[in-house]
């Protein structure tokens, strides 16, 4: 005989714990709204997935404002501009005096920590490590979550609110019939080869370099490791490439007459990162809604992703608050439309970083020459470099 699933209630049921899952979760809780969240990976696989993190000054305020942790502030690093290198010359861009912002690098990982020690604390209903994760009856007035726990006990979630924050990979995205979606996408013809190093910073922020041989981010991850990229071939093997190789590539890409130079140390992980741009329209089935990553993904060239995912949070959270406070589903019924505005925004500057910088192997001399008078456009132009600044930073109400 098989054992009955047990039947949790609950007013929001949040499928995914990572980051937009887990502040979602935060900010209702701290509103009186009860919730649960299911997650399929276990804390620690979640912890120590290392992934690189710009913070926008929005995303700080609600980290550190918003009760979770002032962690970003004592641990991060903050960055006031980047660099925009081309033609072996690098060109400053200075956040605070284009647009009075600047942001932090504090790597996606440790805002989980965070969040998930700010639910810990709260006694937040979080359950990690969920198996044979199910959504159903999102067109009701009580979409249910399906899962298995990780000590093998059978639950239903019966909500009012279903969200899902489960990633581009996720089932909440996949269960919306394709007749009831719009799915915008575009895949590019490079990827990232990146590396992590043990090793001093190359530079107090980030650079990124535009070379005849193709695109370079020099990154940072603390005081002795640093992440750093170049563009590559999308079937590269990472594994085909010795140390030796790869510092003399990344090298080429950052050279030029002002002699700089990449400190280098042991290579103890190498990534290939494909990418892709997409979009889920609308955000909403029924009473189930989409958040971050699983509605919508950028390239990481204009470091969007997961401020992106904070900003849907941020909207969404303000329309169940007022679902809740005074039985009003105005803002539910505009969720998908206000968030998708900021996404299109995101990604059109997402879009215009990565073919900035980037060289397409097939690009005629013509392609490559306008590439390089518009990156001098940007830098040689106030109102250029404030764009640029204002967008990377984040907009108002961010």
């Amino acid at each position: 005989m098989v054992a009955a699933r047990t039947v949790l209630k609950t007013k929001v049921g949040i499928v995914g714990g990572g980051p937009a899952g887990l502040m979602l979760s935060h900010l209702l809780a701290s509103a009186g709204i009860d919730n649960i969240v299911v997650e399929k990976r276990d804390h620690e696989t979640i912890r120590t997935t290392h992934r690189a993190g710009i913070l926008e000054h929005g995303s700080v305020r609600m980290l550190t404002e918003g009760g979770v942790s002032n962690r970003v502030l004592t641990d991060g690093y903050k960055h006031d501009g980047i660099d925009l290198r081309f033609g072996g010359q690098s060109h400053r861009i200075d956040f605070e005096d284009l647009v009075g912002e600047s942001v932090w690098l504090y790597p996606q990982n440790e805002v989980f920590v965070d969040l998930a020690a700010a639910r810990k604390r709260d006694g937040g209903d979080v359950r990690y490590a969920v198996t044979g994760t199910e959504v159903l009856d999102q067109l009701s007035d009580t979409p249910k979550i399906r899962f298995t726990d990780a000590d093998g006990a059978d639950f239903e979630i019966h909500c009012d609110i279903l969200v899902g924050a489960d990633g581009s990979q996720g089932i909440c995205k996949r269960s919306i019939p394709k007749d009831r979606r719009v799915d915008n996408f575009i895949e590019y013809p490079f990827a990232w080869f990146g590396i992590l190093t043990q090793a001093p910073p190359s530079a107090p922020e980030l650079i990124y370099a535009n070379s005849d041989r193709g695109f370079a981010l020099i990154s940072q991850r603390n005081d002795n490791v640093q992440r750093m990229y170049f563009q590559a071939d999308p079937t590269e093997d990472p594994e085909a490439w010795n140390e030796e190789q790869i510092w003399d590539e990344l090298q080429q890409r950052v050279a030029g007459p002002d002699g700089f130079e990449l400190k280098r140390g042991p290579i103890f992980e190498k990534t290939l990162l494909k990418f892709r741009s997409y979009v889920c329209e609308p955000l909403r089935y029924g009473n189930m809604f989409l958040a971050g990553d699983a509605g919508h993904t950028v390239p990481p060239t204009g470091a969007k992703g997961l401020n992106l995912a904070l900003a849907d949070v941020r909207v969404l959270f303000e329309a169940i608050d007022s679902f809740y406070a005074a039985r009003n589903p105005d803002l539910l019924d505009g969720y998908s439309e206000l968030a998708l505005k900021r996404v299109w925004r995101a990604q059109n500057f997402s879009y215009w970083m990565t073919s900035m910088l980037h060289t397409r192997s097939d690009a005629s001399p013509f392609e490559r020459k306008r590439a390089l008078g518009e990156l001098q456009g940007v830098v040689s132009s106030r109102h250029g470099s404030a764009y640029l600044a204002e967008a990377y930073t984040g907009w108002p109400n961010g």
